[in-house]
Formats: structure tokens, C-alpha cells, sequence
């Protein structure tokens, strides 16, 4: 059994998670991405090799709690609350 790379004090609830591999948001190229349920936001990592250097929360409090993170073919990042009523939302660059 490995210890864990990365992990949160106290636990963040991670859900789905996706590698961005993208051109759409260049600055974001091989990031990870991890939905949090319990403080419902999106979790960017950034690495180095296969090191967390820094973290990032981005949309907390905004969509509800996190259930699924995915790169879509369009290189937008899609997340998927699980609420009853759910949100399907995008995230694309800004213009």
C-alpha cells in the first residue's frame, strides 16, 4: 500500500476528477482537476513531475456540491453537481 501523493486536512470529499490535457487553457496543461462535495468547489492542482506544487480553489460556494469533473472534446472543462434539480455547468476561457 502507497501513502497518498496529496491529501486534505480535514477532507475535502473528493468526487471525480480529470488530467487536463487541453490547448483550450494553456496555462492550465496538465493540471489536475478534483470536484470537492463537502465544500463544494473545483480543486486545481499543479504539477511538477508527479508533485503537487500549489493548489487552487476556484467556483466554491457557487454550484452546490461537485459530483463529476471532465475534459469535454471541446477542451472545456464540464462539472456535474449532485443536487436534485443538478447543474451541468462549463467552464470555457473568458473573452
Amino acid at each position: 500500500m502507497e501513502q497518498p501523493l496529496y491529501y486534505w486536512v480535514p477532507s475535502i470529499a473528493p468526487s471525480g476528477m480529470t488530467f487536463y490535457s487541453s490547448e483550450r487553457f494553456p496555462n492550465w496543461r496538465g493540471n489536475l482537476f478534483v470536484g470537492s462535495l463537502k465544500f463544494q468547489m473545483l480543486a486545481r492542482l499543479e504539477l511538477d513531475d508527479e508533485k503537487i506544487i500549489r493548489e487552487e480553489r476556484l467556483i466554491e460556494g457557487q454550484l452546490g456540491r461537485i459530483r463529476d469533473v471532465r475534459t469535454g472534446p471541446d477542451g472545456n472543462l464540464y462539472l456535474l453537481t449532485d443536487s436534485p434539480d443538478g447543474v451541468l455547468a462549463r467552464i470555457e476561457p473568458a473573452k
